[in-house]
């Protein structure tokens, strides 16, 4: 009985943390460990579930990289910005 009400409870707090948390995500470690919980408690298959959380974490990783490389990059200034035409430029007296 107390596993019928301790695997919803354990598996809300787990996304109610991980959606009020601002951190960066964890790569294969941190997914890899919950997947392996969550695998436990599916059947019994913490192997796969390990495995499936390693490549999701993995993935959620290359994203974070992806997106804050791009913010970078659209930040920097004279990354985007085109040089003025020799016209348009201001005249030294």
């Amino acid at each position: 009985m107390l596993k019928f009400i301790l695997a919803p409870v354990l598996a809300l707090a787990i996304v109610s943390v991980s959606f009020t948390a601002e951190a960066k995500p964890g790569g294969c470690l941190k997914y890899g460990a919950a997947g392996a919980v969550a695998g436990h408690y599916a059947g019994h298959h913490g192997f796969v579930g390990a495995v499936a959380g390693c490549a999701l974490g993995m993935r959620k990783r290359r994203e974070y990289k992806r997106e804050m490389r791009m913010q970078h990059q659209s930040a920097a200034p004279g990354a985007t910005q085109r040089p003025l035409p020799t016209s348009a430029q201001p005249r030294a007296y």
